[in-house]
């Protein structure tokens, strides 16, 4: 694998991801974003909007400045002030995940080992990337987590069924129609 089938890879999982949790999203009325499923956990608002946070952050000019610009407030990515709902949370998000596609997008494998830096740690663009995946991901986890338990009954499985695995392995397209081969 070259440096350009990884920048694709990484793309790929990156949309994934994104899907996994928009599919999760789709199912929790934006009302419900709000709701804390315990005293003092992260809501789906406050989960969307760290992510759309730290995506915007990292990824603008990601090679030529810090990850951590000096207009972000982290620590107010965890509170939802008045005004902010779905829509506006929803837009954050969209933007965040823009600005890494687009990122990514002008990325050449020579980029790769190019130095970078996140709150002043020094790293190759290739770590920063794998970091950014990995921080991703484990919020994505997150909300679908967290949208399972807001949908309750209504819950559409985003993945293989309990108890389908069997009939997955002998014909996983029937399941997953938008998987490719």
């Amino acid at each position: 694998m070259d440096g350009m089938d990884y920048l694709r890879e990484v793309d790929r999982e990156f949309r994934r991801y994104r899907a996994l949790a928009e599919k999760a999203l789709d199912q929790v009325p934006g009302e419900r974003w709000l709701a804390e499923p315990a005293p003092g956990s992260n809501s789906l608002a406050v989960v969307i909007k760290h992510v759309a946070g730290n995506l915007r952050s990292r990824w603008t000019d990601f090679l030529t400045t810090d990850g951590e610009k000096p207009d972000r407030d982290r620590d107010g990515e965890f509170e939802i002030r008045d005004g902010e709902g779905a829509g506006s949370l929803r837009g954050a998000w969209d933007e965040g995940w823009e600005t890494l596609f687009a990122s990514l997008d002008s990325l050449g494998e020579a980029d790769l080992s190019k130095r970078v830096r996140i709150r002043g740690e020094e790293m190759s663009a290739f770590q920063a990337i794998q970091r950014s995946l990995a921080h991703s991901a484990l919020h994505v986890g997150q909300i679908v987590y967290v949208a399972k338990m807001l949908a309750g009954d209504r819950w559409r499985t985003l993945s293989i069924p309990r108890g389908g695995s069997k009939a997955f392995n002998a014909a996983p397209a029937a399941y997953l129609p938008d998987r490719k081969a």
